[in-house]
């Protein structure tokens, strides 16, 4: 996602979980309305982030947040979310209009609208600019992220309780569950 040229706008609802929150960090814009709700939940299952949350979260709200969110599995309410600066731009949530849009759609169609009205090859240059800032800065960390995940993906692989784990949580949670898309 870092290599496309134009800004990715995220629209987050309901719940954005492990890969989706990984997901959800690749984007350059991320908007949520309030029935959103990130959870990290890799140490919960045993599971190596690999898609960059380790060193993405950190960057966006900080070291200290990252690992209360990332190390205690807990929920990350929009709200929260927002005020930490995960989520950019929070929204009400709304029904849909005539075309099948919400209010954090419309929100989003609208930002996309004021970037393509500007200058494209700058759009591009400016966003390789501030990619490759964050770049010098999280690589030894990406490295590294890579490095931990495959080492323990190498000693797990064979065991099968880590998946049985989380198969079983989401299978058993009876939770009502709002839609999500990302």
């Amino acid at each position: 996602m870092g290599r496309v040229g134009v800004p990715i706008i995220g629209v987050m609802r309901g719940h954005v979980i492990t890969g989706g929150f990984e997901l959800a960090l690749g984007c350059d814009i991320i908007l949520g309305d309030t029935t959103t709700t990130f959870r990290d939940t890799h140490v919960r299952f045993g599971l190596a982030p690999c898609w960059g949350l380790s060193q993405k979260l950190s960057q966006r709200i900080g070291p200290g947040r990252a690992r209360i969110v990332s190390l205690t599995a807990r929920p990350l309410d929009a709200a929260t979310a927002h005020e930490w600066g995960l989520l950019d731009e929070l929204v009400e949530a709304s029904g849909t209009d005539n075309d099948g849009n919400d209010a954090v759609m419309r929100r989003a169609f609208k930002l996309a609208c004021a970037i393509a009205s500007n200058n494209q090859l700058m759009v591009r240059r400016y966003k390789a600019a501030m990619a490759q800032g964050d770049t010098y800065k999280m690589q030894e960390g990406l490295r590294r992220e890579r490095e931990l995940g495959l080492a323990h993906y190498t000693e797990i692989v064979g065991d099968g309780t880590t998946f049985e784990a989380a198969e079983d949580f989401i299978s058993n949670d009876s939770r009502l569950r709002s839609q999500s898309k990302l």
